[in-house]
């Protein structure tokens, strides 16, 4: 059984900064390319970040690159997300996955196992 517990979600002013852990249970970690997924009101989940088994390979939605950084440390079962100069567009749920075998993927239904999700909010 493989459990995501995300932390360090909250309410951030635009242009602050948040980062967001995911801590995964069970042996397999290392295994899985690992994901970063929002959902606002009214729209569908998108995927922010993702990143391959070893970390070698990432990926970014367009509208957060340079801004957001997506790691992982297979050491201590837990993958990461550095969120730099928020906007308020960025106000979401940020929701964790597992899955997707090695390589990453972008797509909602790669990912077998999700946290319960974390409320970011940017506001002032």
């Amino acid at each position: 059984q493989v459990q995501l517990v995300e932390s360090g979600g909250g309410l951030v002013q635009p242009g602050g900064s948040l980062r967001l852990s995911c801590a995964v249970s069970g042996r397999t970690f290392s295994r899985y390319a690992m994901g970063w997924f929002r959902q606002a009101p009214g729209k569908e989940r998108e995927c922010v970040a993702a990143i391959n088994w070893s970390g070698s390979s990432t990926y970014h939605l367009d509208t957060v690159k340079g801004r957001f950084t997506i790691s992982r440390d297979n050491a201590v079962n837990t993958q990461y997300l550095q969120m730099n100069s928020l906007k308020p567009e960025d106000t979401a749920v940020y929701y964790c996955a597992a899955g997707a075998g090695g390589g990453y993927s972008t797509g909602t239904g790669s990912y077998a196992y999700w946290g319960q999700g974390t409320q970011v909010t940017v506001s002032s």
